[in-house]
């Protein structure tokens, strides 16, 4: 079976939903976008090709076992940053769960529960 490839809200890519892995908040991962180069290159690309092409590479999220509400942005924090500054309605996704045996890629619907939605 292949991954899970859902669409998701992009209003959830928030620092109570979804949060970013390599950034305490949103805001710190668009503030270090906005101080480097390359980064910024990389978002200007996303935001004059998402308009055209739509968003090609799904975003990654994981959950942990462990911590069950806690949604993280795993891989694809330049194209969240982008999907919210365009102001897009909803994103691709792949998710997983992590446990104590590893990654476990999934091939069914979202949890969205996991939200207390």
């Amino acid at each position: 079976m292949s991954k899970y490839v859902g669409r998701m809200p992009v209003e959830l890519l928030n620092d109570q939903a979804i949060r970013p892995t390599e950034y305490r908040k949103w805001r710190d991962a668009e503030r270090r976008f906005d101080r480097r180069d390359k980064d910024r290159a990389i978002i200007e690309n996303l935001l004059e090709t998402i308009p055209k092409q739509g968003l090609t590479t799904p975003i990654q999220l994981g959950i942990s076992e462990r911590y069950p509400t806690d949604v993280y942005v795993a891989d694809g924090h330049h194209r969240a940053v982008a999907l919210m500054e365009l102001g897009a309605d909803e994103f691709p996704f792949h998710w997983y769960w992590i446990n104590n045996r590893g990654v476990r890629w999934e091939t069914e619907p979202f949890p969205y529960h996991v939200f207390g939605l």
